[in-house]
């Protein structure tokens, strides 16, 4: 939910039922490449899910009468759902033969597909595990750069991967929508830098209270319903 300027009622993301909830509810799928042998870091992996919402609200396809447009105005009526689905060898295949876009960052693949009604998933997508996706950063990761975009996990709750991909989706998400036509160029050009960090408790109640985008969760899993998960910290918000 965005604090400022989004009243609380129109949030896509908010716990109490609204007029979003009698919309068609879709879903946006996402799958992460896990090989057995060579699994991502979970941090890149947060930060290419994120890279690939970007990639695929501002995709041609997604905008004006492209092939997706429909079904993206549909899903963003609606909840804002994310689920990330996880695939290795020939699962993996499979997904890439779908319809969507293949999003790499320094270990992580992550592929996002056109948006599908909650019953309607892709039976190649639809076989996939969605429950129990772990990953570990080798190392801590490096300090974000604070000058460029960063998307702000809750230090106080405690998500899998897979969840913790999707809000960092949301997130992004977010931020595109308090950005002007300008601002989502610039970002879109430079190939949508941003980093994903866990921040400390006392920055996490500062960029709470900032007035910046903030994700509250649903709660349809993991999670308590309106659980502050990630704020969208982005240099033209702040």
């Amino acid at each position: 939910m965005n604090s400022e300027p989004t009243p609380v009622q129109d949030s896509p993301f908010r716990s109490e039922p609204g007029d979003r909830d009698l919309a068609p509810q879709h879903v946006l799928p996402m799958v992460v490449r896990l090989e057995k042998a060579a699994p991502p870091a979970r941090t890149d992996a947060l930060e290419t899910a994120a890279r690939a919402v970007l990639v695929m609200l501002s995709d041609e396809r997604s905008l004006g009468d492209g092939e997706w447009a429909q079904v993206m105005r549909d899903w963003q009526d609606a909840r804002i759902r994310k689920v990330v689905r996880r695939a290795r060898g020939a699962e993996w295949r499979r997904a890439e033969s779908l319809p969507g876009i293949t999003v790499t960052g320094k270990s992580a693949e992550v592929r996002v597909f056109p948006p599908v009604p909650l019953d309607g998933w892709p039976k190649d997508l639809a076989k996939l595990q969605v429950s129990g996706t772990e990953l570990d950063d080798p190392e801590p990761p490096a300090g974000p750069d604070l000058s460029g975009p960063v998307l702000w996990m809750s230090p106080d709750v405690e998500m899998s991967a897979g969840k913790a991909m999707a809000q960092a989706g949301h997130g992004a998400q977010l931020a595109w929508w308090e950005l002007s036509d300008e601002e989502r160029a610039a970002w879109r050009d430079a190939g949508f830098p941003l980093a994903v960090r866990t921040a400390d408790p006392a920055r996490w109640r500062e960029l709470t209270r900032a007035g910046l985008p903030l994700v509250r969760d649903a709660g349809f899993t993991e999670i308590a319903p309106g659980s502050c998960t990630v704020v969208a910290d982005h240099p033209a918000l702040r």
